[in-house]
């Protein structure tokens, strides 16, 4: 399975939209250089793919990649059917599929603008294994696990 970068994205503080940077530099334990969620956790770096935000698009909002606080947004590529375990990868770096969806415990932006929000049941997270760089048209590639 094979997909593409859309964007990458970064936000100084938790709980806000994140803003379209085009390239960044993953850190193997850590995520996404400069981001708020990076850290020593098995959240390290959350991706969305462009075909859930054009499901919100479809109900009426204006939104775009970085608005689901989502770090990497990919298309072409069915990110709900990667079981945890599974390695990605994304640019020049390899992670490893850590958590499917999320739960939300404050409503955020969009969920109260909309009533509904994807990013907790369609969201994926990954845990840095080597780091590298990530760019927008970057090959997203499952490496096992499907």
């Amino acid at each position: 399975m094979k997909g593409r970068v859309v964007a990458v994205c970064v936000s100084e503080r938790k709980g806000q939209r994140k803003k379209n940077v085009g390239a960044g530099r993953l850190v193997a334990g850590h995520g996404l250089e400069g981001d708020a969620h990076a850290g020593g956790w098995h959240r390290q770096v959350s991706l969305l793919a462009v075909e859930s935000i054009e499901k919100m698009r479809m109900q009426g909002l204006d939104v775009g990649p970085g608005d689901f606080a989502e770090n990497i947004t990919t298309r072409g590529l069915d990110l709900l059917r990667l079981p945890v375990g599974s390695l990605l990868r994304v640019g020049t770096a390899l992670g490893e599929v850590t958590q499917i969806g999320k739960e939300c415990h404050a409503p955020c932006a969009i969920y109260r603008q909309a009533g509904d929000c994807v990013m907790p049941r369609e969201g994926i997270f990954v845990r840095v294994i080597v780091g590298g760089t990530v760019r927008v048209g970057d090959p997203v590639e499952v490496v096992s696990g499907v």
